[in-house]
Order: structure tokens, then C-alpha cells, then sequence
């Protein structure tokens, strides 16, 4: 009776979680077919929402700002990241902390003090616009690629790469060869980490992006007095639907991988 109680509960507390993370999502998914632009009256099903975005230059502008920010920082982040980590897994006990310490200082730092902060640094130096907000995105996503990068590194066998030199690849070949597929997974968690935490910050890109730069939510952001356009309901939707899909096909794959796995044994 006691065993079954716990379960219940269990099981209701996940729905009470998955209700308040979902919902919204749901309300804003039906929003982008509602052909009314009231958030509480439904007139219709309707896809005009989704064609207007298609036309909508701003919106375009502002998320191709958003995915060239993203991608770039991301990939700029992961070649700083990885090598990162590798120093790192090579120092000294002393030193590994005090740069583990180091390392976490910006993720728990609030985001406020750090735009702020970066921003006093930027215009030291260079106009604030899209460079600016690179180098700063690239700044707070650095720490996200050594964290996920850095237990791959302590589970690397060095004795493959050691061989590889034996037989007589070079320094680079080996590198590339031997030690970067060991650390594939931590190398791609670290980029779509860094890919997400670029595409969903605002804080630090309302500080240091200067006049003419706009991604979606600084955008959204200036349009709130106004009223947000039922269009970025769809362009939301949309990001939502191929975010869904990528985890679809990469948790496939994996279970996938499982299985033959199993089944080789």
C-alpha cells in the first residue's frame, strides 16, 4: 500500500512538472494558428501567421543576426574550450583548482554584472555592434565547453595516442586522429550548449550590442510595450519544432546504437 502511495506520487509530481514546463509552449504553439491577434479570443484556425513571417523582414534579420551569433561563438568557443581543457587536465593539482574556480566564476556570476562589465571592457577598445556581441557571447560560452569537455579528457587513453607517435604518425595527425574522436561527445554537448546559451541570451547582449543590432530577444524585448506580432508565435514554434525533431533523431540514434550493441553481444 505504502509502495503504491510513493508511486502515485511520484507519477503526479512529474505530470505537475511537465504541466507547468509544457504548457506554455502548448498555449504558445495554438496562439500561432489563432487567426485573431487577441491572446484570449479564437477566431479560427488559420496559417497566415506563418506566411506573414516569410515577408517579415525584421524578424529575418534578427534571427539570422541570432544564428550567425550562435554558430559563430559556438564554434569560436569550442576550438578556445577544448584546448582549454586539455591545459587544464595537464596542470597541477594547485593549479587545476585555482582555474576550475576561474572557470566557474562566470557561470555563477549574475548576468547584469557580467554585461556590464563586458560592455565598459568593449568600448574601451572597439565601437559596440556585432563584434562586440560576439566577443562577449564567446566570453560566457567558453566555460560551458570546458565543463563538458573537460571529464571526456580525464577518461582519454593517452596510451592510443602514444602509440600512433610509436608507429609513426606526427604530433598533429595523432591529434586529430587519435585524441579528437575520443572527445566527440564532450565536444558536442559543449557546442550545443554554448549553440543554445548564445541563441537564448539577452541580458548580455542588450548591454554590448550597440545601435543597428537586434537578435530575436532583443527584439521581443523592445516590441513588449507595443505588443508582440503573432508572427514570432510561428517563428517560436518552429525553433520548438526542430528542436523537438534533433532530439528525436539523436535519442533514436542512440537507442539505436544500444541495441545493436546488445545484440553484437
Amino acid at each position: 500500500m505504502v509502495d503504491k502511495l510513493t508511486d502515485f506520487i511520484s507519477r503526479f509530481y512529474v505530470a505537475i512538472i511537465a504541466v507547468f514546463l509544457y504548457a506554455p509552449i502548448a498555449v504558445l504553439i495554438v496562439l500561432s494558428f489563432n487567426k485573431s491577434r487577441s491572446r484570449v479570443v479564437w477566431e479560427g484556425f488559420t496559417l497566415d501567421w506563418y506566411i506573414s513571417l516569410i515577408h517579415n523582414r525584421q524578424i529575418q534579420s534578427a534571427l539570422m543576426t541570432t544564428l550567425a551569433l550562435a554558430f559563430l561563438s559556438a564554434f569560436i568557443s569550442l576550438i578556445i574550450g577544448t584546448a582549454a581543457a586539455l591545459g587544464i587536465s595537464s596542470m597541477k593539482r594547485r593549479s587545476h583548482r585555482t582555474m576550475m574556480v576561474l572557470t566557474n566564476i562566470p557561470m555563477l556570476n549574475a548576468d547584469i554584472v557580467t554585461g556590464i562589465a563586458l560592455m565598459l571592457w568593449m568600448i574601451q577598445f572597439m565601437p559596440l555592434g556585432f563584434n562586440s556581441v560576439l566577443l562577449s557571447h564567446i566570453t560566457f560560452n567558453i566555460p560551458y565547453v570546458i565543463l563538458a569537455v573537460l571529464p571526456k579528457v580525464k577518461m582519454m587513453n593517452l596510451s592510443i595516442y602514444n602509440a600512433g607517435r610509436d608507429l609513426g604518425a606526427g604530433p598533429l595527425r595523432a591529434f586529430f586522429m587519435l585524441i579528437l574522436p575520443q572527445l566527440k561527445d564532450g565536444m558536442l554537448s559543449g557546442f550545443f550548449m554554448a549553440f543554445t546559451m548564445s541563441m537564448d541570451d539577452f541580458v548580455i547582449t542588450y548591454f554590448t550590442k550597440g545601435a543597428g543590432v537586434n537578435t530575436l530577444s532583443t527584439m521581443i524585448y523592445g516590441e513588449i510595450r507595443k505588443g508582440i506580432k503573432p508572427e514570432m508565435y510561428a517563428l517560436s514554434t518552429i525553433i520548438f519544432t526542430v528542436v523537438f525533431g534533433v532530439l528525436l533523431v539523436a535519442n533514436g540514434n542512440t537507442i539505436g546504437t544500444k541495441e545493436r550493441k546488445r545484440g553484437y553481444e
